[in-house]
């Protein structure tokens, strides 16, 4: 009754691979860099350099030390870093106040914190296309340029 059964057989907890329902992230380091093209399905993190092409379906994280220059396309953004180049972001861009962006921006909604060097040309708004063409009457471009950092004493 209480010992003849065998325990049917179960995934052991401490398991290399990540369960298909834990939340995945990627991640360069400090100290690393890559160059190429990067396509990504789940978040990424970046505290090293990234210089190429960074297509990510998910959450794009630049750190305090990390580097991302030329085109990414991902879902949402958080920067932190320094960023250059072309960034297409569908949802929300947060521009913390430790980062350096400079370059062409497209996005739906941005967040710049007081402090960020934001050197951009900036293309806001839900964007709907019809055979490329955008349609939206929330659309807007607007260049922005702010240096407000101060020393810290």
């Amino acid at each position: 009754m209480f010992g003849n059964k065998k325990k049917e057989s179960s995934p052991k907890k401490n398991s290399i691979m990540p369960s298909q329902t834990s939340h995945s992230l990627n991640s360069l380091v400090k100290g690393t860099y890559l160059e190429g093209v990067i396509k990504a399905e789940t978040d990424f993190r970046v505290d090293g350099t990234i210089k190429g092409s960074l297509n990510c379906t998910a959450r794009l994280i630049i750190g305090p030390s990390g580097v991302v220059e030329g085109e990414v396309k991902c879902a949402s953004a958080v920067i932190e870093g320094r960023f250059e180049g072309n960034l297409n972001v569908a949802e929300l861009l947060h521009i913390k106040e430790s980062a350096e962006v400079s370059g062409d921006i497209k996005t739906s909604k941005l967040i710049v914190q007081s402090g960020a060097i934001f050197n951009v040309t900036c293309k806001m708004g839900t964007q709907h296309s019809n055979n490329g063409v955008a349609n939206s009457p929330k659309e807007a471009k607007t260049t922005m340029k702010s240096a407000a950092r101060t020393p810290n004493a």
